[in-house]
């Protein structure tokens, strides 16, 4: 009889336990979540693409600066005389390949043909010549001399025949395929030249990819700069970002398009608002930055919060405690 209600009472405890926990499961995630995050860190290191020498240092550290602003600018003749070698270049491809593809003028033509019949007539005469020296051989009348320069002649004017004959053969055809194909991937080529000649122009002035602040220079007046080399260190400052976590159960309160509430420290009283703008769809170990010692073991989902109004005060790495609005 005391086994059965020891049983009895072990069963009691356990469904109260069950039940209990699966009420604060469940209370935790319908009451408000509060979290904890910190302003976006986002820096740019930014450098010339092309290399040369140092002309002109617009900023210096800790000067606010806009996007599209010149930053600094580089020496452009030696740029620009490579934009106009390119530039000409392509004019004499291009010259050459519209003669391809246009063909022989019917000028050329023609006077191939008259070429060709003046050789014509210039071999039938050598032939002539070489006959009548022929037929005074069995007299003895020519020496043999006389006859090789007839029969030399005679030679050299079907030759000049046979190649004045195959231009204009070729005048009549027109230039090979393999010709134009040839000069159109030239042409094609010229053109990239003068594309990475005119852009490597416009990479010599450096310029701000978006609103921020100069934390760092490393270029002077004068100095040479290799490609790719780092010129300013920029903290960007458009827009801001707050990076937060939010643990499993309070997952479903902050969807994409929640808004919430930001405050800081710095400002008491005077929250900043926000939408969140993506949750991670995987879970991650709390930051130790973020959190307390209790909860950097806990499994969390990072979400990023766009600001809507942010301001001077609101600076990069500061915590901030989000709330949904009310």
């Amino acid at each position: 009889m005391n086994r059965k209600r020891i049983a009895v009472a072990t069963v009691l405890v356990l469904a109260l336990g069950a039940a209990l926990w699966f009420w604060e499961r469940h209370a935790e995630a319908r009451s408000p979540a509060t979290l904890y995050g910190n302003v976006d860190i986002r820096q740019v290191n930014l450098a010339f693409r092309v290399g040369g020498r140092v002309s002109e240092v617009l900023v210096d550290e800790g000067d606010a600066i806009e996007a599209g602003q010149v930053l600094a600018r580089l020496d452009p003749v030696p740029l620009a005389n490579a934009l106009h070698a390119a530039e000409a270049q392509l004019a004499s491809v291009s010259a050459r390949n519209a003669l391809l593809h246009d063909g022989f003028r019917r000028e050329d033509t023609e006077q191939a043909e008259a070429r060709a019949q003046q050789l014509r007539a210039a071999l039938a005469e050598a032939e002539t010549q070489l006959q009548r020296q022929q037929a005074l051989v069995p007299a003895g009348a020519v020496p043999q001399k006389v006859l090789d320069a007839a029969q030399s002649q005679r030679d050299q004017a079907a030759a000049q025949l046979r190649a004045a004959e195959a231009a204009l053969a070729l005048s009549r055809r027109g230039y090979r395929p393999q010709e134009v194909a040839e000069s159109d991937g030239l042409l094609q080529q010229a053109r990239a030249n003068v594309d990475s000649a005119r852009l490597a122009l416009e990479d010599a002035t450096l310029k701000s990819p978006s609103a921020g602040v100069v934390l760092t220079r490393t270029v002077e007046k004068g100095a040479m700069v290799a490609v790719g080399g780092n010129a300013f260190g920029v903290s960007l400052t458009e827009p801001v970002w707050v990076r937060a976590y939010v643990p499993e159960p309070q997952l479903g309160q902050f969807a994409s398009g929640t808004r919430v509430r930001l405050s800081t420290d710095s400002r008491p009283g005077q929250p900043y608002h926000g939408v969140v703008g993506f949750v991670s769809p995987t879970a991650e170990f709390t930051p130790k930055s973020v959190e307390t010692t209790d909860l950097r073991t806990s499994l969390v989902y990072r979400l990023r919060v766009v600001v809507q109004d942010p301001d001077a005060q609101l600076r990069q790495g500061m915590p901030v405690t989000l709330g949904l609005e009310p």
